[in-house]
């Protein structure tokens, strides 16, 4: 049974850290949650398991936490992974995101789960799950832009969305969910080519991968890209603790693969 939401708001306050499982635990159970704009997906890494809700402007941290809660109450996991759409400092949300509810800054998650959690913005987290070496760009097209660079193994969260395209326009204004709906998704590729190809020229980039819930509207990619899916952002939350091989360290603005 789901308690009251009021019985499990956590104050607001400093984060309460909880001990981590023992790293180097291969058999660590891990709930992955990626929040988005339009939907929020969550599955136990290694299982079948996984669900999902609409998400938007009235979701909450309270909202999302309480229903995650809830359907999830017969899962067993020892930790969990956040993707986050929008920076994070720390391992806290920066800020309130423009397609979201308010309070993210402020609710503290361990509290409320009452398990070890680590928050990555979610363009990251889905680059983490993505790479397989070398200097990466992931450009993730979904109801905004999400981006991250992954350099020596060091993956830097970037907010490309925010460059100016236009007197009037941003980037994500142009390649965002409401533009594909508005222009149609002839006008919308052709954007999405022509400024993809500058960022990869920009950066230098070895290697290429566009991802997003809107990716798969996509009949052809850039020259040296690769399809990312949703699958991978589930795999670099895993990859945020060392269930394997391949993990990844926070930093204050990055995180360091090792």
């Amino acid at each position: 049974m789901v308690q009251p939401l009021a019985d499990l708001l956590s104050p607001r306050g400093p984060l309460t850290c909880l001990p981590a499982p023992a790293m180097g635990t291969l058999g660590m159970k891990i709930l992955v949650i990626d929040v988005g704009g339009s939907k929020v997906k969550f599955k136990l890494w290694g299982t079948r398991r996984k669900a999902g809700f609409e998400s938007g402007k009235q979701m909450t941290p309270q909202r999302m936490a309480k229903l995650v809660s809830g359907m999830t109450k017969d899962w067993s996991y020892d930790a969990i992974s956040i993707g986050f759409p929008g920076p994070v400092i720390h391992g806290r949300p920066a800020v309130d995101p423009q397609n979201l509810g308010k309070g993210w800054t402020r609710f503290n998650f361990e509290k409320y789960f009452r398990k070890p959690v680590k928050v990555i913005n979610d363009a990251a987290m889905q680059a983490l799950g993505s790479y397989r070496g070398g200097r990466m760009l992931f450009v993730g097209l979904g109801t905004g832009l999400g981006s991250a660079l992954i350099l020596d193994e060091v993956i830097v969260p970037l907010e490309l969305g925010e460059l100016v395209y236009s007197k009037n326009q941003t980037v994500a204004d142009v390649l965002g969910r409401n533009a594909l709906e508005k222009n149609g998704l002839k006008r919308w590729s052709k954007a999405v080519h022509r400024i993809i190809r500058r960022f990869a020229a920009a950066f230098l980039t070895e290697s290429l991968v566009i991802g997003g819930g809107n990716a798969k509207y996509l009949k052809r990619l850039p020259r040296s890209a690769r399809r990312g899916s949703n699958s991978k952002a589930f795999a670099g939350g895993a990859r945020m603790w060392h269930t394997g091989e391949i993990y990844a360290r926070p930093r204050k603005h990055t995180w360091v693969i090792t």
